[in-house]
């Protein structure tokens, strides 16, 4: 049996059968950019898994073909605070683990994947891709600083690899072969089959017994769980000193070069 449930920027669909949840952001006019609302419904969606016992395994992925996510909609509207010891981050809720949920999470990605979109994966427990994924954060390239996205991939992919992707913004794009071999993906696929390859696993995931999933969630969690503790709190200083103005960030954002390079 199948509820679905869809409103705004997020469809959620449970089976209540095998026990999998996926949620689809769905917004491809937008390249499933996360604007405010779709931001809200995804951390009501996290705190509701936390309380429903027939959903044990969740697969997140992205409407479209054109893109998993793009991250923060630059279209949605975020006023900040006038001091560099507050930043108000609108995506710094929409993952599982930022809402205290340990079931296991599968990210499905198609087409690109960067920025924003690496709170989620960042948050998941392991990332199934089709050959057409992409993976790149923009932030330098406009003036910003990659915090949270570069923290989130530290905890997946070797610190050079990181460090590249960070500071080469736009320019290169690093292809789902390569995400493979340095750890950020688990699983490349035939295009359009990285949803119904991650939807296999949750299943298999959902039938065995919860208290033992869910506490090996939290131990695989636990082991590097410090360190990312201690990297987050920097972030949001980090962010505050370093990001250009909005306005400048919007001039670089409007004159950016198309071309790229994919690795």
């Amino acid at each position: 049996m199948n509820t679905d449930r869809g409103t705004g920027g997020l469809r959620t669909v449970v089976d209540k059968d095998t026990g999998v949840a996926v949620l689809t952001l769905d917004r491809p006019e937008r390249l499933n950019a996360i604007d405010l609302e779709t931001a809200g419904q995804l951390t009501s969606a996290w705190r509701e898994f936390r309380h429903d016992d027939t959903v044990r395994a969740v697969v997140v992925t992205g409407a479209g073909e054109r893109a998993f996510c793009t991250g923060l909609d630059r279209n949605a509207e975020v006023p900040q605070p006038g001091s560099p010891y507050m930043v108000d981050d609108p995506l710094l809720a929409i993952g599982p683990k930022a809402n205290d949920l340990w079931k296991p999470v599968v990210v499905a990605v198609n087409g690109m994947a960067c920025g924003g979109a690496f709170y989620l994966i960042g948050e998941a427990e392991f990332v199934v891709a089709d050959e057409t994924a992409t993976f790149f954060d923009p932030h330098t390239t406009y003036g910003m600083v990659s915090a949270y996205e570069s923290i989130y991939l530290a905890q997946r992919m070797p610190f050079g690899e990181v460090a590249r992707m960070a500071l080469m913004g736009t320019a290169e794009r690093v292809s789902a072969r390569r995400a493979y071999e340095v750890g950020l993906v688990s699983e490349v696929t035939p295009a359009g089959e990285a949803l119904a390859a991650a939807v296999r696993c949750a299943a298999v995931i959902a039938s065995y017994p919860a208290e033992a999933v869910q506490g090996t969630v939290r131990a695989c969690w636990a082991a590097q769980e410090a360190t990312r503790a201690q990297a987050l709190a920097h972030a949001a200083h980090l962010v505050a000193l370093g990001n250009l103005p909005a306005g400048r960030q919007a001039e670089l954002f409007s004159t950016r070069r198309p071309d790229f390079r994919t690795r």
